[in-house]
């Protein structure tokens, strides 16, 4: 059984070769309507669940026209649908979707639900988010990179802002792909202890971002966070902006990510999303491609 899990859970041999897969898959569909089929069909007569007790955008789009290119089905569900966690345990809603499908990507909040599905089910599982971790996102990342500037390895990342569950995923990433990571940030937001050793810090963002070959940004607020949280994260993340002067202060070719969805003017600005430096589309483009790697390691396809 080969799950999709986390990054620091997967062998770094097995990483690059999903890097690698997804530039190739990405390079053989030039010129193609975005709904056409794949050459190959992986997933022919295989059926994929796609479970969202978050709500999303590119994680749903991107699995689900992958699992089409990839000649399968998908069943979209979420987390009211099945009262996931509530009416039944996750271990039996994984045994009995095992039996159903071939494949399993979940988008959940508590990371014990995500790994309750892997231990449980008889058939694989993929972390499309939770509140630990974001790989799938983080493989498209280092994808993107590698696509812009070559070999992420030696390379140094700056995140600004918030130490969430994509940083988190990023710090796992900087282990396995050999790269620095720098995170700028307040205090309080610092990323979980269990990351320390992962990364370095430094509170100056104009310091951090010195030498810079990436920087990136997430959002300062969840959907799910009360007004009193939204506004204090506003007053402690103000000066970490990623701005037009921030981005001056990194190297001439530093490309900036963010993940998307971004409340523009508030973790970075307009001019900074769509200045020359800003990768962020392709970033998403290659979710698709990314998760469709993903998706054929898992099957062993």
């Amino acid at each position: 059984m080969t799950h999709f899990l986390d990054i620091h859970t997967t062998p770094e041999t097995d990483l690059r070769g999903i890097i690698d897969s997804a530039i190739t898959i990405k390079n053989a569909r030039h010129g193609r309507p975005k709904g056409a089929p794949d050459d190959d069909q992986p997933l022919k007569d295989h059926m994929v669940a796609l479970i969202f007790e978050k709500p999303s955008t590119r994680t749903r789009v991107s699995f689900d026209v992958g699992v089409r290119h990839l000649g399968g089905q998908t069943m979209v569900l979420s987390g009211a649908d099945m009262q996931l966690g509530h009416g039944e345990t996750i271990a039996d809603t994984a045994r009995v979707l095992s039996r159903y499908v071939d494949l399993i990507m979940i988008r959940t909040f508590e990371e014990q639900t995500l790994l309750d599905m892997a231990e449980y089910a008889s058939v694989p599982v993929i972390n499309g988010l939770t509140n630990r971790s974001h790989p799938c996102q983080i493989m498209a990342d280092i994808m993107t990179f590698e696509e812009h500037n070559g070999p992420i390895k030696g390379k140094k990342v700056v995140w600004s802002g918030d130490g969430n569950n994509v940083f988190a995923s990023f710090a796992h990433a900087a282990k396995q792909f050999d790269f620095e990571l720098v995170f700028t940030g307040p205090t309080p937001l610092d990323p979980e202890p269990a990351l320390q050793g992962l990364y370095t810090t430094e509170r100056n963002p104009d310091i951090a971002v010195q030498g810079a070959d990436l920087v990136v940004t997430d959002t300062w607020v969840s959907m799910h966070d009360p007004q009193s949280a939204r506004e204090r994260r506003h007053n402690q993340l103000r000066g970490y902006q990623v701005n037009e002067a921030l981005m001056a202060k990194a190297k001439p070719d530093a490309l900036f990510m963010h993940c998307l969805p971004a409340h523009r003017e508030d973790e970075a600005t307009s001019a900074v999303m769509d200045g020359p430096n800003s990768v962020i589309f392709d970033e998403a483009e290659n979710r698709l491609h990314a998760q469709k790697a993903v998706m054929r390691y898992c099957l062993g396809k």
